[in-house]
């Protein structure tokens, strides 16, 4: 099995800012320990952030002004910063592979499972869980590093992509000693 950590959101404008989501910051210190950990084993590190062009993205209709393209909002926070090394992948729709290099460089990598992590468990986690399930890809979500804004939205996500994309839902804690 040789797997890539996507840290999925963790954006300045969904922990801090215009889409806040306050349960967000808890699972900070978890994906900080799975992404430190992570290096120390050479195993990549994918972030993936909203990139939205402003006045034309569809989700902004949704949404609002968020995460706009070279905008404060659409910066990694600062206690999880990219290191040299680690890879970004820009989006502009829910899941991480829609129209993005993800997939080509996963494979490039020769990667077979996707470690989840990030905001929000019920929309752009699950939607990329989607389509890693439709590349053939394995699924792990850790389920202490994905937050939504509600718990009924997380643990329905949560059964969801366990249900439905045969995920592997696991604390990070277990991943870790497994690693």
């Amino acid at each position: 099995m040789r797997v890539a950590i996507l840290v999925i959101d963790m954006l300045n404008d969904f922990i801090k800012g215009r889409l806040k989501c306050d349960r967000a910051q808890r699972i900070v210190p978890n994906v900080r320990k799975v992404i430190d950990e992570a290096r120390k084993k050479n195993i990549p590190i994918i972030y993936v952030k909203d990139s939205h062009i402003k006045g034309v993205d569809y989700e902004l209709k949704i949404w609002g002004e968020h995460a706009l393209k070279g905008d404060e909002g659409s910066e990694i926070i600062d206690e999880l910063k990219p290191r040299e090394g680690d890879y970004i992948i820009e989006k502009r729709r829910y899941s991480a592979f829609f129209q993005t290099d993800l997939d080509l460089l996963l494979r490039e990598l020769n990667v077979d499972t996707v470690v989840l992590t990030g905001v929000t468990t019920d929309i752009c986690v699950k939607h990329t869980a989607a389509d890693a399930f439709f590349r053939g890809y394995n699924i792990i979500v850790l389920e202490d590093c994905v937050e939504a804004f509600d718990e009924e939205s997380h643990k329905f996500a949560l059964n969801y992509m366990q249900k439905i994309y045969k995920a592997r839902i696991i604390k990070s804690d277990e991943f870790l000693k497994n690693l």
